[in-house]
């Protein structure tokens, strides 16, 4: 299937940035040519961008840059790609909005502004969707219901193609958006029952529902377990005394499964 991607002519290249919340690192795209656009030029690091730049300027020039979401490690290498070059950089797109060969279609959740992008059969998620796992909700309001009303989305496109930006391309894209459904219902269902149960801490809470987060995600996932509550408590359905938010809440990275 990664042959979709050149019938499409584009190009991944991804970041040496990999960690436990980026998985093997940020996939840039590049689509197109004369001029080609690129959708999240990735990290701050130089040998990167040298590397995408390479690949524009094989490709006649540079159109513009279309950003999923803000997070750094899809942003942060704007500046050392454009090098002075006046070309748009478009974050936080319009629903259905054409931005140079894409169309973008907003799926807020794990960032208030995140977008994918539509090419074809072939949908540039971002972080909404990624390779493997899953990724963060940012508890902002009706982010959950937000996010879950946008996989269902993609899934009426009937998509061949999903090209996350964290880990390998997705090739049965209505089995992985089922798959990721799924995944937040289960955690639902368990935090539910959690709850039901007289567990009220955050610790307690995250040891029902997600019991199996490495040490290493467990404060990330303490902020999606915040974008569940919020879901519950607008249906009417968090009993009194849940902890609150901890003070270190706003100041996490804004990753998590």
């Amino acid at each position: 299937m990664p042959s979709l991607l050149a019938e499409h002519d584009v190009t991944l290249i991804r970041a040496d940035n990999p960690s436990p919340l980026t998985l093997e690192g940020t996939n840039t795209y590049v689509v197109g040519r004369s001029p080609c656009w690129v959708i999240d030029p990735g990290p701050d690091l130089e040998a990167h961008a040298v590397a995408v730049r390479s690949e524009v300027d094989a490709r006649g020039g540079l159109g513009g840059v279309a950003l999923t979401h803000g997070h750094a490690d899809h942003s942060g290498a704007v500046p050392l790609l454009l090098a002075g070059a006046s070309v748009p950089v478009v974050r936080g797109a319009e629903d259905g909005a054409a931005v140079g060969p894409l169309e973008a279609i907003a799926l807020p959740g794990h960032a208030p502004d995140h977008v994918c992008f539509a090419l074809g059969p072939v949908c540039f998620t971002g972080d909404a969707v990624l390779g493997s796992g899953s990724v963060f909700i940012a508890p902002d309001p009706g982010a959950m219901g937000s996010y879950l009303a946008g996989l269902e989305r993609l899934r009426a496109r009937r998509f061949a193609l999903l090209a996350p930006g964290h880990g390998p391309l997705i090739e049965d894209a209505d089995a992985k958006l089922l798959e990721y459904l799924e995944h937040r219902r289960d955690r639902e269902r368990r935090l539910v029952d959690a709850l039901d149960g007289g567990a009220r801490s955050i610790d307690a809470l995250l040891d029902a529902a997600w019991s199996d987060v490495p040490d290493a995600l467990r404060l990330p996932a303490t902020v999606t377990l915040f974008a569940h509550l919020d879901k519950l408590a607008d249906e009417g359905r968090v009993p009194a005394g849940v902890e609150d938010r901890p003070e270190w809440f706003s100041q996490i990275g804004r990753h998590a499964h």
